[in-house]
Formats: C-alpha cells, structure tokens, sequence
C-alpha cells in the first residue's frame, strides 16, 4: 500500500531533519574501531571450515569433531564482527569539558552529551 502524499511530505522532512542534525551521528567513527576487511575474510574461512568440521562430526558418529566445529564457527564469527583498533590515529578532544560524575543519572549524562554537540555546532 503507496503512502498518501501527506504521509510521503512528512516521511521526507522527517528523512532531511535527521540528515541535517544527526548526520554525525551516522557518518563518526566510533572511537577510532571500524570492522576489518581482514577480520571478515578469516572469520568467514573459520565459520566454513568449521561447518565442514560439524558436517564430518555428524556425519560419523564423532561428537567430538562436531563439538570442535562448532567451536571453530562460533570463533569465526566472533572475529568476524570484531571491530579492529585503529593504530595510526589517535583522536584528541581539546577544550573538553570534565565527564559527568558516576552518580548523575543516565538520562542527565545524555542531555550533558546533547548539550555539547549543540555547543559545537
């Protein structure tokens, strides 16, 4: 079912609000960690030959070949989805201002975070 044009306006204000004012939020690394092409191609080799393993363990009454296949898997998957550390850059934030105390409340640290990038904005 098409959306009507009203909905379709307010879906595409509501795309350009978000571009406009979040499009940071989107676009920023995240503490300088980003997935490896790398990380993604062996944990995709272990997640394979672990199913093989897993195919051999059940296809022959060896639990253990299985049981070590799935370990191999559940180890590729892992390094699959490991984000890797970015070694050559170091980000720095001058002029921060001190981090909130452990016993403000959540809801009181993410206004203090929405207030400093207002500030730099």
């Amino acid at each position: 079912m098409p959306l009507s044009e009203q909905e379709q306006r307010l879906l595409d204000e509501m795309e350009r609000h978000l571009m406009r004012n979040d499009a940071d939020v989107v676009s920023a690394p995240r503490d300088g960690r980003s997935l490896s092409y790398r990380n993604i191609v062996y944990g995709t080799i272990l997640v394979l030959l672990g199913l093989g393993a897993l195919i051999v363990g059940v296809s022959i009454p060896l639990v253990v070949v299985g049981v070590i296949g799935f370990v191999v898997m559940l180890g590729g998957v892992i390094l699959a989805v490991t984000p890797s550390k970015g070694l050559g850059h170091v980000r720095t934030e001058p002029d921060r201002p001190a981090a909130p105390q452990k016993s403000a409340s959540f809801m009181d640290r993410m206004n203090d975070r929405w207030d400093r990038r207002q500030e730099e904005r």
